[in-house]
């Protein structure tokens, strides 16, 4: 893993700390000129060594170069090593992002600092750009799962890109159960202000959240809640906790199978969450399922719009999730004004820093 870790800082062989004396009276009246024959011919001579050498010699980066220096050693970085180097416990939280989410992932990772769980985290990235960008900052804590997928298109909401994007996610969370871990997924449009580990009851398959807006009671029941009008519940799937059980990898494969046959188009633009919640409740009699308190895990068109309800909640909020509005800027703007917005101010508290 050291390999992928580390990178050494380069010094500056051509700087020189000795400044040239000033030209003297006598030479400085007469006009020089650099391009006599002899320093045309000794430029050509250089121009053949560097040419012939070239193959065999490293330029330090940062003088001549203008890529990234051995950028392309994450593109070998698995999904197997990443895991064994952030996983804690044999649990690991996770996102998935594309470049346009970059900010959002910064203001994700601040709130998970306070925590002290950043260590825990994994960045499934989508593109390179994503993949080289965070490993640069933040050795090690992201992996690319191929196929790479138009960046640009994933981040509009209702877009084949977006449906594409999101419906990667249960093959991803499947992987790593399959590889005996368990996994906290979160979108990245969430901020932390508890830590969501801790409300982990139990030892169940399949942990969510609902996503409507209703208020329940302190002590509602934790199993899935009935179909709504739809024929389905309206369960979040932004927010998930899964074990590496039998029941756990039931769900995710229901969910890749319910993708499939509810595929994106210009009629249905759909995108994953229908699909987990026909998952779930088909499989709900074989799988040990937990819906988490609303109370600590509200949906942004509660937590967002009832002004009573946080008052009387308050102290018990554990992840807030600013869904319920759609739009890159109309959300930054109402994590904004209700001082969820972190990146402004807190971008030190980022492993990524300022991006």
């Amino acid at each position: 893993m050291s390999m992928f870790l580390h990178q050494r800082s380069l010094h500056n062989a051509f700087s020189n700390p000795f400044a040239a004396p000033p030209p003297s009276s006598a030479n400085s009246k007469r006009p020089i000129s650099i391009l006599n024959p002899a320093t045309l011919l000794v430029l050509l001579c250089l121009v053949m060594v560097v040419g012939v050498f070239s193959p065999w010699v490293t330029i330090p980066h940062g003088i001549f170069s203008v890529s990234k220096p051995a950028v392309s050693k994450w593109n070998s970085y698995t999904l197997d090593q990443a895991l064994s180097f952030v996983a804690k416990n044999g649990t690991v939280i996770v996102c998935i992002v594309s470049q346009p989410y970059l900010p959002f992932l910064n203001n994700w990772l601040i709130s998970i600092r306070r925590q002290n769980r950043q260590d825990m985290v994994l960045v499934i990235a989508e593109d390179y750009a994503s993949l080289y960008k965070i490993n640069e900052r933040w050795p090690g804590h992201a992996v690319l799962i191929p196929p790479v997928l138009d960046a640009e298109s994933a981040h509009k909401f209702g877009s084949k890109g977006f449906f594409n994007f999101t419906a990667r996610r249960p093959s991803h969370l499947l992987k790593i159960l399959e590889l005996g871990y368990s996994v906290m997924y979160n979108d990245v449009d969430m901020v932390w202000l508890g830590d969501p580990l801790l409300q982990l009851e139990g030892n169940h398959d399949v942990y969510f959240t609902d996503d409507m807006i209703p208020i329940k009671s302190l002590n509602h029941s934790h199993a899935l809640p009935p179909p709504g009008k739809k024929g389905r519940p309206y369960i979040c799937s932004c927010m998930i906790f899964l074990r590496p059980t039998g029941g756990a990898k039931l769900v995710l494969r229901k969910w890749i199978q319910e993708l499939q046959n509810q595929p994106w188009s210009r009629t249905q633009k759909s995108n994953d969450q229908p699909a987990f919640n026909w998952a779930l409740m088909k499989t709900a009699k074989e799988v040990d399922l937990y819906l988490l308190p609303q109370a600590a895990f509200p949906t942004g068109g509660l937590y967002f719009k009832n002004k009573t309800w946080v008052k009387e909640t308050k102290g018990k909020h554990v992840i807030i999730h600013n869904n319920y509005i759609v739009g890159f800027e109309k959300k930054i703007k109402r994590f904004r004004d209700y001082g969820l917005w972190l990146v402004d101010d807190h971008a030190d508290e980022s492993p990524l820093g300022r991006i």
